[in-house]
């Protein structure tokens, strides 16, 4: 599998000297965010991770090659470019033989990563199981994915714009632990909580470290998601949020947009209707994910030395 692979010359430093790496969606860059506050994100965030301590790897599809870390320029062009395909586990080995650009969604990062021996990952939010999903069973790959694949996601918790309750059902169904990050409820993506309960609350990077080393060495398969709430100065109001997916929400139905397309739809329409405030907020949770989330790839990797 290793020669579908290919390290950018930092990564593949990073890996010979045994430092720790994080590794980072190409999603968030091309369907996430528009352009030009995809890529200064993109590069704000791996500044954020070198500053602590770790590597960043940003993960994407580049002429049949997995990239395990991008140079400023693919950055660039994933940032600018319109065609790329947004990529699951069902679409990998498809844009792979073909020698598409793909940019990896949670569900693919976790697969690329886990090939390239990286078991830390920072995203935005993971997707999870779609309101109304009794009937449509528009349930996110990130979910099955979490079930399988030994890395662990840092994020704001699951987007807001769907049914919350029924992803925490699946994951722990699937028996994958939801760490709160320094909280005892479920972060909402745009807002610090929810109405759902954690049974894990760690109170530092070191605790949720040692909990990934202590079941990954028991061979217990799959990952974690470690629930990190947006910063409270960038926290939008719960009712007002409520309100804003409700109509989206609604609109999407009367578009009858659904599958893949209706996350980014979603954002999109989110962004419209809070005025700009929700992609502040989407960049400021990310950028805090990655603080969090590099300082557990600092302790995870000293515990493994």
């Amino acid at each position: 599998m290793r020669q579908h692979l290919t390290f950018s010359e930092e990564v593949q430093t990073a890996k010979e000297q045994g430092k720790p790496i994080v590794a980072l969606e190409s999603t968030i860059i091309s369907h996430g965010m528009p352009y030009p506050q995809n890529v200064e994100t993109a590069r704000a965030v791996e500044e954020i991770i070198r500053e602590n301590g770790a590597v960043p790897a940003t993960i994407a599809l580049i002429d049949g090659k997995i990239k395990i870390g991008l140079t400023d320029e693919e950055l660039e062009i994933f940032g600018k470019s319109e065609d790329v395909a947004k990529v699951s586990r069902r679409d990998l080995a498809y844009l792979l033989a073909t020698k598409k650009m793909g940019a990896t969604t949670v569900a693919a990062t976790m697969i690329c990563a886990e090939l390239a021996d990286i078991h830390i990952f920072v995203t935005g939010g993971i997707g999870g199981v779609h309101r109304g999903a009794e009937t449509t069973m528009d349930i996110s790959a990130d979910l099955e994915e979490l079930a399988q694949t030994n890395v662990a996601v840092i994020c704001a918790g699951a987007k807001s714009i769907l049914d919350l309750g029924l992803t925490m059902e699946y994951l722990e169904t699937k028996g994958v632990p939801v760490i709160g990050y320094q909280t005892d409820v479920l972060p909402a993506f745009f807002t610090r909580t929810s109405e759902f309960a954690l049974q894990i609350n760690a109170q530092n990077p070191e605790e949720v470290a040692s909990t990934l080393k202590v079941k990954w060495d028991l061979n217990l398969r799959g990952g974690a998601v470690i629930a990190n709430p947006i910063p409270e100065e960038h926290a939008l109001n719960e009712a007002f949020i409520d309100s804003v997916i409700a109509s989206a929400l609604q609109e999407a139905a009367e578009r009858n947009i659904s599958g893949k397309d209706v996350t980014p739809f979603m954002l999109g329409k989110v962004k419209e209707l809070t005025e700009g405030k929700s992609l502040d907020a989407n960049i400021a949770l990310v950028k805090h994910n990655a603080v969090i989330g590099s300082k557990i790839a600092v302790s995870f990797n000293s515990m493994n030395q």
